[in-house]
């Protein structure tokens, strides 16, 4: 059981029976009255937001969750299909899960996959990711330190703006919380 006096952000604790993780608290000390924590929690198996207030004190109980290293192996139509490294089983997952992190999928990529009650809930995508430039327009010498920038397209679909130093072919690696490019890899 978690008390207030343990909350953390990314904490996963049980509410009303679905599993939420912490995205922000602030534990208030009123003149008059009870302490009591405000919090903002994402629902696991929803991805809804809610806020929670409770009093100082008050438990909760821990989610059976469980990690396991995925690597992907291929997509079809509505569906994502990774192998689980450690029993080589094959894990369907749908479209939903994934949204627009499908961009980030390249062949054999390892992922994070959260498992509430056996059934996956989220994947966590590694920090940064190497992608290959797919469509942009030609880079010009010498212009590595303006701030100016340039549509460009991956190899994986993914839309994002690069320098203009940066040409069709080049490796770029990305930042995955928002598909913003860090730097040109050699």
């Amino acid at each position: 059981m978690y008390g207030t006096s343990d909350f953390k952000k990314g904490l996963k604790i049980m509410v009303k029976g679905e599993p939420y993780v912490i995205l922000d608290f602030q534990h208030v000390k009123p003149g008059k009255g009870n302490q009591f924590t405000r919090t903002k929690l994402s629902n696991l198996l929803t991805g809804s937001n809610i806020d929670l207030t409770v009093r100082s004190g008050e438990k909760f109980a821990i989610p059976d969750i469980d990690y396991k290293t995925l690597s992907f192996v291929y997509k079809s139509t509505d569906s994502f299909y990774f192998m689980d490294t450690k029993s080589y089983e094959t894990i369907s997952i749908d479209k939903n899960i994934v949204g627009n992190d499908k961009h980030y999928l390249t062949e054999s990529l390892e992922v994070t996959g959260c498992f509430f009650n056996n059934k996956i809930t989220s994947i966590e995508f590694p920090k940064s990711l190497v992608l290959t430039i797919k469509e942009t327009e030609p880079g010009f010498k010498g212009n590595t330190v303006s701030n100016t920038t340039k549509p460009a397209k991956t190899n994986t679909g993914l839309s994002l703006q690069v320098p203009l130093h940066i040409n069709q072919g080049d490796k770029i690696k990305i930042n995955t919380k928002d598909g913003t490019y860090i730097e040109r890899v050699k």
